[in-house]
C-alpha cells in the first residue's frame, strides 16, 4: 500500500516539475541559503517549538536533498532507491501513529525552509496537513518602506499577541483591522480559547474557499476572509455550518475577487462624463415612468447634527424636485438601540431591513458609521441599490458618494492667507478620515500660496471637545479659525466654515456649503436612467462618486465684509478649479519634516489625495492618534481613518 503512495506522490511530483519547468521556474525547492546573505543571517531569533502551517513550508536551508523533491515537496526519486523506502516507511508510522517528531526549520519572511525533516514534510504535505510541529529560527529582514518589509512587521506584532502565523495579507493595514473586526483593543493579545476558536473558523472558510476556486485568485485566502468578516462579523461566521458558510461565501464572491485588485476603487470624478459614456441614455424615454422610493438613513437627529441637517436638506429638496417620481422616507438615529434588549451593533441593519420591507429600492446611509451595516444588507438584499456617504471604500456590492471639499478649502485658505497679515491661522477639524487631512492640506496650501511666511495652527473637535479645542486656539492669539464646514447643532456647536473669531463673538468670512439637494438630484437621475446600472455592469471594481465644484455640490458663500480684492481671488480661483486650471495640489509640496511629497510641477493624483496622511510643512500640529479621540471619533475613525490615526484601531 505504501508502495502506491510513493507512485502516486512521484507522479505530483513529475507533474509539478514539468509545470515549472513550462513556466521556466526552478523545478526543485528553493534553498534559502541562495538568496539571504551570510551577514543577514545573523539577524536572527530563536522561536521555539510551534505548529506551523505546511502550506508556508516552501523549500530548504541548504543543500542536501533539495533535488529530491519538486517544488510541491513531492518526491522525485525512482521507487527503488533507498530514499523512497525511507519516505515508504515514514508513510507507515504516519498512518499507524501519526508523525511526532518536530522538523526544524528556519522562517523568513512568513515562509519556512526545512533543516531537518524533509521527508516528513513530504508525507505530511501528501496527506494533506494543516501543520506540523517545528523547532524555529526566525531571520529578520531589512526594515524599510517597502510592502514587502511593511506587511512583514505588521505580520510580527500581530503574531506577538495573537500567536497565529497562517494568515497573511497581500496589502499593509490588514492585520490591525482584523483585531478591531475581532472585538479587540490595539495590542490585546489572544487567549487560548480565542486562538482554537479563529483556527477552526479560518480552516472551514479555507476550505469552502478552495472550493469555490479561491485557488486560482492571486490575493490571499487571509483576504477574503477578512472580506467576509467585514461583510457579515467574525461571530457570525464563526456560528454557521459548512453548508451555510457556503452559501455565503457564494453570494459575497464580487466582494472576495475584488481583494485581488492593486487599485480596487473607481473613483468617478465628473458627472457629465459619466452621463456623456452611459449605454442606454434612451430608456426613461420609452419605458413607463415608475416612482421610485428612497430611503435616507440617519446615524443622528438633524437638531443635534449639523451633518444630518444637511443631508436632510438635500432629501427634502430633492423630493421637492423631484415630486411625482420620487417618494423618500427618513430613518434617523439609525446607531440608538431602541431597547437594553437590542444590541447597538443590530440597530443599523434592522433600522435598514425596515426600509426595505416599506418598500424602498434605493437605500442611502449618510455616515461612514453606517457603512458596515450597509455592506451586510446589500448582500442580504442584492435587488436593492445602496449608497453610503463616505469615499476610499473598495466594496463591490455598495457604492459610495462624497465631495471634494479640499477645492473649497483651498479657497479659505487662500482668503484667510490674505487677511491674516502676520498672524498664525487656525484649523479645527473633527475626524482624522479620508478626505479631512486633504482639506486641511488643501487650506493650508491656500494660506501659503498669499501669505508664505504664516502658519496653519491645527486642532481637533473630537479630542476633548469643540469648545475646549477652539479656546487652545484663541488662546494663542488666533483670530483667523476655518471650522469644519457642517453646522454644528446642540451643544457642541463653535463656528463653521472660516470666520474672524474676537472675544465671545465671530463673523463668518467663507463658507464652504455641502449641496446635498443637487448630490441627490443627480444620483436619483443615474439611477432612474440606469446609467448607474450600467457603470455597475461595465466595471468589476468598486465606485465611489467624489464630485468636486464644477459639479455644483460644494458651493463658497462669501461675506459682503470681505474686500473687493479678496472676494475677486476667490471667484477667480473657483473659476480656474471649476475649469480644471486650477489646481490646489501642483508641486512642489512638502510635508512638515521637509520631505518632498509633489515635484515641481507634479500634479498629485486624486487617489494620492484621499489617502493622505501626512500635513503641510506650513501645518503646526498633528494627526490625533486613535487613542486620543472621544467614542464618535474613534467609531468613524475605525471605519474610515487615515492610516496614521486607524492602524492603532
Amino acid at each position: 500500500m505504501q508502495d502506491s503512495y510513493y507512485k502516486d506522490a512521484k507522479k505530483q511530483a513529475q507533474k509539478e516539475f514539468r509545470a515549472c519547468v513550462a513556466r521556466g521556474e526552478h523545478p526543485w525547492l528553493p534553498r534559502l541559503d541562495d538568496f539571504v546573505t551570510p551577514e543577514r543571517a545573523l539577524h536572527s531569533a530563536d522561536i521555539g517549538l510551534v505548529q506551523i502551517p505546511m502550506e508556508f513550508i516552501v523549500g530548504t536551508k541548504s543543500g542536501g536533498r533539495t533535488q529530491s523533491f519538486a517544488r510541491n515537496f513531492m518526491p522525485l526519486l525512482e521507487g527503488s532507491s533507498e530514499f523512497a523506502g525511507k519516505w515508504e516507511r515514514l508513510c507507515a508510522t504516519h498512518l499507524k501513529e501519526g508523525i511526532r517528531d518536530p522538523i526544524k526549520a528556519t522562517e523568513y519572511l512568513n515562509r519556512y525552509y526545512v533543516e531537518e525533516g524533509n521527508k516528513r514534510v513530504s508525507v505530511l504535505k501528501y496527506f494533506g496537513a494543516e501543520t506540523v510541529s517545528a523547532y524555529v529560527t526566525r531571520i529578520l529582514p531589512p526594515r524599510n518602506d517597502s510592502p514587502e518589509s511593511v506587511r512583514y512587521y505588521e505580520f510580527m506584532d500581530f503574531y506577538r499577541y495573537s500567536k497565529v502565523n497562517f494568515l497573511e495579507f497581500s496589502y499593509p493595514g490588514k492585520y490591525q483591522l482584523l483585531q478591531r473586526l475581532l472585538g479587540k483593543r490595539p495590542w490585546e493579545e489572544w487567549s487560548d480559547d480565542d486562538r482554537i476558536l479563529f483556527k477552526a473558523t479560518y480552516y472551514n472558510f479555507r476550505k469552502v474557499y478552495n472550493q469555490l476556486g479561491g485557488q486560482r485568485l492571486s490575493s490571499t485566502v487571509g483576504d477574503a476572509f477578512l472580506a467576509c468578516i467585514r461583510v457579515y462579523g467574525y461571530a457570525s461566521l464563526c456560528g454557521r455550518s459548512p453548508l451555510e458558510l457556503k452559501a455565503s461565501v457564494e453570494k459575497v464572491w464580487e466582494e472576495i475577487t475584488l481583494q485581488q485588485e492593486s487599485s480596487p476603487i473607481v473613483l468617478k470624478l465628473d458627472p457629465k462624463e459619466d452621463a456623456a459614456k452611459t449605454l442606454l441614455p434612451t430608456i426613461p424615454a420609452v419605458l413607463p415612468k415608475k416612482i421610485l422610493k428612497a430611503a435616507f438613513i440617519y446615524d443622528k437627529t438633524p437638531e443635534l447634527s449639523g451633518w444630518t441637517w444637511g443631508h436632510e436638506q438635500g432629501r427634502q429638496r430633492v423630493q421637492r424636485t423631484l415630486n411625482g417620481e420620487l417618494e423618500t422616507k427618513a430613518y434617523f438615529n439609525a446607531l440608538e438601540p431602541t431597547g437594553p434588549d437590542e444590541p447597538p451593533d443590530k440597530r443599523p441593519l434592522s433600522v435598514i431591513r425596515q426600509a426595505v420591507e416599506d418598500g424602498n429600492t434605493v437605500i442611502f446611509t449618510t455616515s461612514p458609521r453606517l457603512l458596515p451595516a450597509s455592506l451586510n444588507a446589500a448582500v442580504e438584499f442584492p435587488d436593492v441599490t445602496f449608497l453610503n456617504c463616505s469615499v476610499n471604500q473598495s466594496h463591490r456590492y455598495i457604492r459610495t458618494y462624497y465631495a471634494r471639499m479640499y477645492e473649497a478649502k483651498f479657497i479659505t485658505g487662500a482668503i484667510a492667507g490674505a487677511m491674516a497679515g502676520e498672524e498664525p491661522v487656525g484649523y479645527l477639524c473633527d475626524y482624522p478620515i479620508f478626505g479631512q487631512v486633504a482639506g486641511i492640506n488643501a487650506f493650508a496650501l491656500g494660506v501659503q500660496m498669499t501669505n508664505p511666511d504664516a502658519a496653519v495652527v491645527l486642532d481637533w473637535s473630537t479630542v476633548g471637545g469643540a469648545r475646549e479645542a477652539l479656546s487652545r486656539l484663541t488662546a494663542r492669539g488666533i483670530r483667523l479659525v476655518s471650522f469644519t464646514d457642517t453646522v454644528r447643532r446642540g451643544g457642541d456647536y463653535v463656528g463653521v466654515g472660516l470666520s474672524l473669531v474676537q472675544g465671545g463673538s465671530q463673523a463668518g468670512l467663507a463658507v464652504p456649503v455641502w449641496q446635498w439637494g443637487a448630490y441627490y438630484e443627480a444620483l436619483v437621475r443615474r439611477i432612474q436612467d440606469h446609467s448607474l446600472q450600467a457603470e455597475y455592469a461595465e466595471s468589476s471594481k468598486a465606485l465611489n462618486y467624489y464630485w468636486g465644484m464644477s459639479a455644483g455640490v460644494i458651493e463658497l458663500k462669501l461675506s459682503e465684509a470681505l474686500p473687493d480684492s479678496v472676494r475677486k481671488l476667490a471667484y477667480f480661483l473657483r473659476a480656474g478649479i471649476c475649469a480644471g486650471t486650477c489646481d490646489p495640489f501642483r508641486g512642489p509640496l512638502r510635508d512638515q519634516s521637509r520631505k518632498l511629497r509633489s515635484a515641481d510641477g507634479e500634479v498629485l493624483s486624486v487617489e494620492r489625495i484621499i489617502n493622505m496622511d501626512w500635513l503641510n510643512e506650513n501645518v503646526s500640529g498633528e494627526i490625533p492618534a486613535y487613542g486620543q479621540l472621544n467614542d464618535t471619533g474613534k467609531a468613524t475613525v475605525g471605519i474610515a481613518g487615515v492610516k496614521s490615526s486607524a492602524e492603532e484601531a
